[in-house]
């Protein structure tokens, strides 16, 4: 396992400054409920009529109306409502710092103190022990800063800090996947949420290796033909699978899940994607995308792959087409496997004009995405009003991680794209990203969309069942159709039998329940919801 966005490229420094866009977000729970800009309205887009509330989410709206001028009610309020799945976090990113911190200390690691880089003993000239940080606060306090957003100046552009700081701690995470996750798995059900999908990096040495064994060829089915030959990313898949294993085992053992005393993460529904650096050689790409759609269709723990690593490196930028055009074809080789892609975590000033033409288009057009990872660039894009149409169309869900857009890409308030996407009725599903090193929770994200955008209790309810429907569990859902278009209607064999309802469900809909993992970690949702509400 690498860590999340993969090691640092060289590039030019040929970047603009970016707006800062930060300092409005360090007031966000300050803002007011009432104080949202209006979705920009657009041909073509899809009118949202406020759906009819029960009388428990009336209720509840009036509440949380009664104590929008209240910060600490509010961060309670948005707290403890149930929020669904995060389906776009890194998991090395994902972790607070302070743990990080801990487990350099645990391993005897050292500080290189020019760069505040975790680096392997023995502690040289130019280097402390990371055990100093536990006695020594300022030495501490100096990491935290360095490994993550905190203390970061909200008047500057932080995109090249965020993404440093993945190497800073990078010798950290690697050794502890099982623990990493039992750290976030806490965080995750603490936050009232049932479900996560995070990113790793499979068997990342043998995948490496592989890929130089095999080195490129522009002809992708001879290309892959090479990899499969003799067993070759089988083996790789088998690495990959005992790496999980080896994982889990560390997970259960540290969450002590099947004791008397589980910890919250336990009863977290956990899924991994496979992710893939797009700045590597080409072979590499391949080849992770490769192993990533393989481990999906063979290991139920695996659900998909998605390219990591900053989009407007010279390396990503220059692969990007040919990357699309991979995904295309291994989709044919892989149908089951399902793709999220980083796509348009661009902006005017990072790149030149011409690359903000068509990221988003392309992830959707030519390799089929299920999901887009930021897509932040939207309006920039030629024929953008179409993307978002079949983004609809074709119930392709868009990540949003609203903190990250603001410290990488200086995004946020009316210049982001959600309220756009929401016009044009594609699903919306709200994210972390990386909260370790942005130092937030979905708390936080869920509690700034509403005071943003002036979103009501029930759209944020249905941004929460969102999250679930557009996972990647599999089985038939709670709810049928299109709910991003139709809204959130159960399934005929549950109607009238939602928690709550005071109905007992019947046998029809207990055994779509029990057969369907999807429905069954949504129907824990809605009993949440229901308790909740009362």
């Amino acid at each position: 396992m690498t860590t999340s966005h993969g090691p640092r490229a060289s590039h030019p420094a040929r970047r603009t400054a970016l707006s800062a866009g930060l300092g409005a977000l360090s007031l966000l729970c300050l803002a007011s409920l009432s104080a949202a800009p209006p979705a920009a309205a657009h041909e073509g887009t899809v009118p949202r009529a406020p759906r009819p509330m029960t009388a428990a989410e009336s209720r509840t709206a009036a509440y949380l109306e009664s104590i929008r001028h209240d910060p600490r009610l509010l961060r309670g309020f948005f707290r403890h409502l149930p929020k669904g799945g995060d389906l776009h976090n890194h998991l090395s990113g994902a972790v607070r710092t302070e743990y990080l911190i801990e487990l350099a200390a645990e391993d005897g690691l050292c500080i290189d103190t020019a760069t505040l880089t975790a680096v392997v003993p023995p502690c040289g000239p130019g280097a402390r022990p990371a055990a100093d940080a536990r006695t020594d606060r300022d030495f501490h306090d100096a990491i935290v800063r360095a490994w993550s957003m905190q203390d970061f100046p909200p008047d500057q552009n932080g995109h090249d800090h965020f993404f440093d700081t993945f190497n800073k701690f990078g010798e950290v995470p690697w050794r502890h996947r099982g623990e990493l996750l039992a750290q976030v798995a806490d965080t995750d059900a603490a936050q009232n949420q049932f479900y996560l999908e995070t990113m790793v990096t499979p068997a990342s040495d043998g995948a490496r290796q592989l890929a130089a064994e095999v080195g490129w060829d522009p002809d992708l089915a001879a290309l892959h033909a090479k990899l499969v030959a003799g067993g070759r990313l089988d083996r790789v898949v088998a690495d990959a699978r005992k790496e999980a294993d080896d994982g889990d085992a560390a997970f259960r053992t540290a969450a002590r899940c099947g004791t008397s005393r589980p910890r919250p993460g336990c009863a977290l529904t956990v899924r991994w994607i496979s992710q893939v650096n797009r700045g590597s050689a080409p072979e590499r790409v391949f080849t992770q995308l490769a192993l990533g759609m393989r481990l999906a269709e063979r290991d139920s723990r695996f659900v998909a792959v998605n390219l990591v690593q900053p989009e407007d490196w010279d390396s990503s930028l220059a692969g990007y087409r040919l990357q699309m055009r991979m995904v295309n074809y291994l989709r044919t080789v892989y149908p089951k496997a399902h793709v999220t892609l980083h796509a348009g975590e661009l902006w005017p000033g990072l790149v030149k004009p011409e690359d903000l033409k068509f990221h988003i288009a392309d992830a959707v057009n030519v390799a089929g995405t299920d999901r887009v990872g930021h897509g932040v660039d939207l309006v920039h894009e030629d024929g953008w009003q179409q993307t978002a149409r079949t983004m609809a169309a074709r119930e392709i869900a868009v990540e949003v991680p609203f903190t990250s857009n603001a410290q990488i890409l200086g995004v946020s308030g009316a210049e982001h794209p959600f309220a756009t996407y929401r016009s044009y009725g594609v699903p919306v599903v709200l994210a972390t990203d990386d909260p370790g090193v942005s130092r937030i929770d979905i708390t936080h994200e869920y509690q700034y969309a509403a005071q943003t955008y002036g979103l009501t209790y029930p759209e944020l309810k249905d941004l929460a069942r969102a999250s679930l429907e557009y996972a990647f569990l599999p089985g038939r859902s709670l709810w049928r159709g299109n709910p991003t278009r139709d809204g959130y209607h159960p399934a005929t064999a549950c109607t009238g039998q939602l928690p709550g309802s005071g109905r007992t469900p019947t046998a029809e809909c207990r055994r779509l329940l029990d057969t369907n993992a999807k429905a069954a970690v949504q129907w824990r949702q809605e009993a949440a919801y229901a308790t909740f509400e009362r």
